[in-house]
């Protein structure tokens, strides 16, 4: 069964996820690290842990969330894998990074690009891909059945949810797509955002004011 480690980057305070499990093998969601310390923090986690770094996983491509692609990728050899439609996203980046003050090095594009259903593989784990859009034009959120959890990316937080206001966001999209693919999940399965501490969707379902 799947572990979480997450570790807080960047400027955004973006969470960056490693999921791993008793195989050693492990994928790293989302990567935000955007200097040495940060990247320093996440090797040693995977070298003091002994494991192995097979997928690099985006949820979606705002800069906050692929600030590390690049350094994965020269570290493990990994090319990042998100859904297509988020490919214009992560082109955009390199064109906005300096407006914040980022110095960017541009993602890898992927090799292998993830459907709106399906799965992905690591180790004995599994993760069920849940299309959840409305953030970003064709956000992903990973679901892990046998661990009850997800990483959810910037859908739905504890008491809050995505933003809606940047380009490809939809206020009504995304509320469906909580309403119709989270909600039902079990009330006890752990949701880890990619802004702010972990949640539940049962604790979503009473307190989100967005959702009650």
């Amino acid at each position: 069964m799947s572990s979480v480690k997450a570790f807080l980057n960047n400027p955004f305070q973006e969470n960056t996820y490693i999921l791993y499990d008793e195989t050693g093998e492990c994928a790293i969601i989302d990567p935000g690290m955007d200097n040495s310390a940060e990247q320093n923090v996440v090797v040693n986690f995977i070298k003091n842990n002994n494991l192995k770094p097979v997928l690099l996983l985006n949820t979606h491509c705002h800069i906050d969330h692929v600030l590390g692609n690049k350094f994965v990728f020269d570290m493990y050899g990994l090319k990042p894998r998100f859904n297509r439609g988020e490919l214009p996203v992560l082109e955009a980046v390199v064109g906005y990074a300096p407006q914040y003050g980022f110095r960017y090095d541009p993602s890898p594009i992927p090799e292998v690009f993830l459907g709106e259903t399906g799965a992905v593989n690591f180790g004995n784990t599994t993760l069920k891909l849940i299309y959840a859009p409305g953030h970003s034009p064709a956000h992903l959120c990973f679901h892990d059945e046998d661990a009850n959890l997800v990483i959810g990316g910037d859908v739905l937080f504890r008491g809050s949810i995505g933003r809606t206001d940047l380009p490809g966001g939809d206020f009504q999209q995304l509320i469906g797509n909580i309403e119709q693919k989270l909600l039902t999940l079990p009330d006890d399965c752990t949701i880890y955002p990619g802004h702010g501490p972990e949640t539940t969707i049962g604790f979503e379902k009473l307190h989100n004011p967005f959702l009650v």
